[in-house]
């Protein structure tokens, strides 16, 4: 048998996921950068002692070429390529963009003691809102199309392939296009799996690759794999096919771990080996999180008088609340908080997990909790080295201990400092069930898998929006 010639159209513009993001990046620092000098030009022309000349970026105030970096990370959430391609999204978060930027100026405007020009930075905002809505809507509306998406096989439809179809088929709009299954079940051939058909076993599949474009296989294998699969992906790997396998896959979609769905030895054999961070990002770390605390702090104490009046007016003392955490290798220490419940609001001792508009909290309390200002005393634990401004939620013993009987490797997120902010903190709300706790650790372990300053950083530019869109309980 001669060979399968492999011919197949690869556009340019079927990029995979970390390209789009580098993609969006790219264009966003276009649009902005479009917006500064177009801000600068408009300004310009209503001053007759402002050219637009090198002279006029000597005259302009230094804090004014932050504005594009401002404006940045305040759109920061939408380098996340699911949200990025949701036309929704994409409006509310250039929305906030724009309320915020309005907010902050402002405030700046009534307290500064010397003149601002309100012009250019008003030209300024107007424009990126307006440049970055259009690049991002062109880019939706490109590089959504069927026509621009990665064609993909899914090999294995087993109870693994069957998992990773459903959250596809739960992504919308879809990361990619799906084109069907390759298995080598006799029985499975011509049937449909999840909506989707499984075309051909392995002895045909650099022929399926050929005949559809196949740019991407996806492998679901968790059993033995034959060996005539094994040749035929070698094949295809040597074809131009990307390979990727389910777990892989399941992260790079999802932006967490599938601890539900991984064989029990997986933390032993994969998720150690690749969570170690080297000395110079834990020093780096540790460096960030002291300057971090130290201007959380400084933020904290103008306001400390106001919140702690509204507390002792609205449900008396005490002010602060301290309760045993677990934090790193199971050490326990006590994390402080502004109060936020009535007193004795477990009476029985036993924990409870927060609840939307808990009837526990008090009214300053939900106003406290949901703009998470409760949280700020614990920059005093950032400070002290029993936490960071990144990782995972503190929980307490009693929680962890019962945790730990229920979730598969929950214990695995002790692995580094809790944080007061995490991955798992700006994905998604706090946990109030068993399957939500699952979907909570999945992204704790993401984040400690693959923690560096990069993601420090990205977690901690995604916060402000978190706070900000009163997402607390």
């Amino acid at each position: 048998m001669s060979p399968i010639k492999f011919v197949r159209y690869q556009s340019p513009l079927k990029l995979r996921l970390q390209e789009r993001r580098v993609l969006l990046l790219v264009g966003d620092f276009i649009t902005v950068t479009i917006a500064f000098l177009l801000a600068l030009y408009l300004w310009s022309l209503e001053d007759v002692y402002l050219v637009f000349s090198t002279n006029l970026f000597r005259q302009i105030p230094g804090w004014f070429y932050l504005l594009p970096v401002f404006f940045l990370i305040l759109i920061s959430g939408l380098y996340d390529v699911r949200r990025a391609a949701d036309a929704d999204e994409t409006l509310r978060g250039i929305a906030f963009a724009a309320i915020i930027s309005l907010v902050a100026y402002m405030g700046i405007y009534f307290i500064s003691q010397t003149a601002l020009p309100r012009r250019g930075v008003a030209y300024f905002f107007a424009g990126a809102v307006v440049f970055t809505l259009m690049w991002r809507i062109s880019y939706i509306r490109i590089f959504t199309a069927p026509q621009f998406l990665r064609r993909v096989m899914l090999v294995g439809g087993g109870e693994t392939g069957q998992i990773i179809l459903r959250i596809i088929k739960e992504i919308t709009p879809e990361p990619f296009n799906l084109v069907g299954i390759i298995d080598d079940d006799p029985s499975k051939i011509g049937k449909n799996i999840e909506g989707y058909s499984v075309l051909c076993d392995s002895r045909r599949m650099l022929q399926i690759i050929t005949e559809f474009g196949i740019t991407d296989l996806i492998v679901a294998i968790s059993g033995r794999m034959q060996g005539t699969m094994f040749q035929a992906l070698l094949d295809a790997q040597e074809m131009g096919v990307d390979i990727t396998r389910m777990p892989v896959a399941y992260e790079e979609l999802l932006g967490r771990v599938p601890i539900r769905y991984l064989e029990a030895d997986w933390i032993l054999r994969s998720f150690v080996d690749q969570m170690r961070a080297n000395v110079y990002y834990e020093l780096a770390k540790r460096i960030v999180d002291i300057l971090g605390a130290v201007f959380g702090l400084l933020i904290l104490l103008p306001m400390s008088p106001f919140i702690a009046a509204a507390i002792v007016l609205d449900s008396g003392f005490p002010i602060f609340y301290t309760q045993v955490r677990m934090g790193k290798g199971g050490q326990l220490y006590k994390i402080l908080k502004f109060r936020t419940m009535t007193q004795n609001a477990e009476p029985d001792g036993q924990p409870k997990w927060a609840e939307e508009n808990d009837s526990r909290a008090t009214r300053v309390g939900l106003i406290l909790r949901k703009t998470h200002l409760d949280e700020w005393p614990q920059f005093l634990n950032v400070l002290r080295g029993e936490m960071s401004l990144v990782g995972p939620r503190a929980e307490r013993p009693e929680l962890v201990e019962w945790f730990q009987q229920h979730v598969p490797f929950y214990r695995a997120r002790l692995l580094v400092k809790p944080g007061i902010t995490g991955w798992a903190q700006v994905n998604q709300q706090y946990a109030a069930s068993i399957p939500e706790t699952i979907e909570k650790l999945e992204y704790d372990l993401y984040y400690i898998k693959r923690r560096n300053l990069l993601t420090d950083v990205n977690v901690l530019l995604r916060t402000p929006a978190t706070v900000l869109g009163l997402r607390g309980r």
